[in-house]
């Protein structure tokens, strides 16, 4: 434990024992009572922990998903942590991406890179990319089949990234075969 963590601590156990005490004056003559109060409250503060948990883990899976419109446009809801995630369907399997228009290629996740068969420990990483954490090491792949609704290129080509990456990013390379706009909560992509 470092010395931040200790005096949060020490904190948190001053607060308790300020309102234990606060507890046992108020309540001496009917303990039944402030037992019950307190268990009370405390289901009640556990039920919003299971909820915030709840939604933090199956919220995106809820959140409205990407809709092909009229003329094939493709309408892309903002999410919650107000992004724009793209679900493409590369050799087969969908792939979701955040909608970066601040990169200039499409980028891969270790992980999402993996579920396409591509090995990220066996590839060369012969490329530099500068992120906001810095520079990382990137190897070029080419993607086969990808698909966005009506839309189908036969190649695109991408980069595995060393670096830790929650999720891949599609960037212009890709986005800048479409016309984007933003209309209220929606990216609207179109041919």
């Amino acid at each position: 434990m470092e010395a931040f963590d200790i005096g949060r601590l020490g904190y948190l156990v001053l607060l308790l024992a300020f309102v234990g005490s606060w507890i046992f004056v108020e309540f001496r003559s009917r303990m039944g009572a402030a037992l019950r109060i307190a268990a009370a409250w405390g289901l009640i503060f556990l039920a919003v922990a299971a909820g915030y948990g709840l939604w933090n883990e199956m919220g995106p899976t809820l959140a409205p998903q990407q809709q092909v419109g009229e003329g094939g446009e493709i309408a892309i809801p903002r999410a919650p942590d107000g992004h724009y995630y793209v679900t493409l369907t590369v050799e087969g399997r969908d792939i979701r991406f955040l909608a970066d228009t601040g990169a200039s290629q499409v980028v891969l996740s270790a992980r999402d890179a993996k579920r396409l068969g591509i090995e990220p420990d066996a590839l060369d990483y012969l490329g530099t990319a500068y992120t906001a954490n810095g520079p990382v090491r990137t190897a070029r792949v080419e993607l086969q089949d990808v698909r966005l609704g009506p839309f189908t290129d036969p190649r695109l080509p991408a980069f595995v990234n060393s670096g830790e990456m929650d999720g891949s990013l599609l960037g212009m390379s890709y986005l800048g075969r479409f016309d984007i706009s933003i209309a209220g909560d929606r990216m609207i992509l179109s041919r």
